[in-house]
């Protein structure tokens, strides 16, 4: 099977890999880099004119854009691990990187790889799976599923660990017809160790970005777990013990549940979009060590954990270069556009998703930070009333700190969550900002090294 066909598109790490290969190929990504810039104005307008519809309806059309992308599961065994590891590798230009990231998707990471004019190879990918006849809302049901053909998928693949992820709150409507499967690769695929060995720079710097949140997990073979629940809006024990917000989601979706019942995690594993995986670092030794480069680790405990940071660089190095630094950019999930950050002279600050959680992090940066005159703001729509999502209004009193102009870009806050627009919409309105700058040089390594290693929430450091 093509790689090509198997990886979800709608994912984290498909997204933030798309941006940034573009982006170092000296593009944008309209349309999240899924169809041809010509479509965006007439999939914006399209998609805007569905935004109208009832709630049902949209929620109907958003459930199945995704199902179309799933793997039936009797061609599971077909995946390749070592060809899916190529396919990653081949979207970067060929030449010679000064830096090379590794490991945990991070969308504040794609910024400062963007900055630093490096590649990024993730540890994990998502394989949306084709399923029916099973409640969403039964994750003992979805459990007994996912054996066969998690089965099927690691007995072909030995390199794999099978994180069987199940989150009926923020997925809600996506895993009415699909499984997800992210995988993690235990050893550094081969592709991976002649990426480095061809593409780094002598002397160069290996980065492996270690997001060390982790999360319960029912583990269901020697490398294959369960996961029910996901960082996000609702709190672990809400996924496992239930409570009034639970209650409420469930009835207002038809449920005739109070709570759900998730079979009890025996184990904690690596968190299955964001965990970083420790088995690496001793291949990524030998690797590093092949290609004659040096290797640094770069080590946070949630994803949101490198933001700041990240954002406080940028300040940095756009006042050197002369740019006005008060311009902010907020933007979600894979909803991340390093070409026209850097072109508009935003400075990025990434969320994690759309939830209070990710709002009171942007609260938090501004309550540190210089005032900004400018705040834009990108939001993920995952399409459901989900736990934890804060109502526009909440959003609102986020933007309006600009000291001059705070709006959100791309995003129709009628329409929001169920915003199948933004999609589109995001990219072709940061287009239309003003004024452009010229795309500032890369920053140095030695620079980022160390500002990062002045932070107290995240650890740089050589192993």
């Amino acid at each position: 099977m093509e790689p090509a066909r198997a990886v979800a598109s709608f994912d984290s790490a498909t997204g933030m890999l798309r941006g940034l290969a573009a982006f170092l190929a000296g593009r944008d990504v309209p349309l999240l880099g899924q169809a041809p810039r010509a479509l965006e104005p007439v999939l914006s307008g399209v998609l805007g004119a569905l935004n109208r519809l009832p709630a049902p309806v949209t929620e109907r059309l958003y459930a199945r854009t995704g199902v179309t992308e799933a793997v039936p599961p009797a061609r599971l065994g077909e995946l390749d691990s070592e060809a899916l590891a190529e396919w990653i590798c081949d979207h970067y230009p060929r030449r010679r990187y000064p830096v090379v990231f590794l490991g945990s998707s991070n969308g504040a990471l794609e910024h400062l790889a963007a900055a630093l004019g490096a590649p990024w190879l993730p540890q994990t990918l998502l394989v949306p799976v084709r399923r029916r006849g099973v409640d969403r809302d039964d994750p003992r049901a979805e459990l007994a599923f996912g054996r066969e053909p998690g089965r099927a998928l690691l007995a072909a693949n030995p390199t794999w660990q099978l994180h069987h992820m199940h989150d009926p709150n923020q997925d809600r409507l996506m895993i009415a017809g699909m499984a997800y499967f992210r995988l993690k690769w235990l050893r550094l695929p081969r592709a991976y160790h002649r990426f480095l060995r061809e593409r780094l720079a002598p002397g160069g710097v290996a980065v492996s970005a270690e997001c060390g949140l982790r999360w319960p997990v029912t583990r269901v073979g020697d490398r294959h777990v369960f996961q029910f629940g996901a960082l996000g809006g609702a709190t672990r024990d809400e996924y496992f013990s239930g409570g009034p917000r639970v209650h409420d989601l469930l009835h207002r979706y038809g449920s005739d549940r109070d709570r759900w019942d998730p079979p009890p995690p025996d184990d904690e594993a690596p968190e299955a979009e964001w965990g970083f995986d420790p088995a690496w670092p001793a291949d990524l030794a030998d690797a590093v060590d092949g290609a004659g480069g040096t290797w640094r680790r770069l080590r946070y405990d949630h994803p949101e954990a490198l933001s700041p940071a990240v954002a406080d660089l940028h300040r940095a190095w756009y006042r050197e270069c002369g740019i006005d630094d008060r311009r902010l950019l907020i933007d979600s999930f894979l909803l991340v556009e390093p070409w026209w950050t850097l072109r508009t002279g935003s400075v990025p600050f990434w969320l994690s998703f759309n939830t209070r959680p990710s709002l009171r992090a942007a609260h938090a940066y501004l309550d540190s930070a210089d005032p900004f005159d400018e705040i834009r703001l990108v939001l993920f729509a995952h399409g459901t009333e989900s736990i934890g999502l804060p109502p526009m209004r909440d959003w609102d009193r986020l933007t309006s700190r600009a000291r001059r102009l705070g709006e959100f870009t791309g995003v129709d806050p009628r329409a929001f969550p169920r915003d199948l627009a933004v999609h589109a919409r995001a990219h072709r309105d940061l287009t239309r900002v003003r004024p452009l700058h010229p795309m500032p040089d890369p920053v140095p390594l030695e620079r980022a090294e160390d500002f990062l290693r002045g932070r107290s929430d995240i650890e740089w450091s050589a192993p």
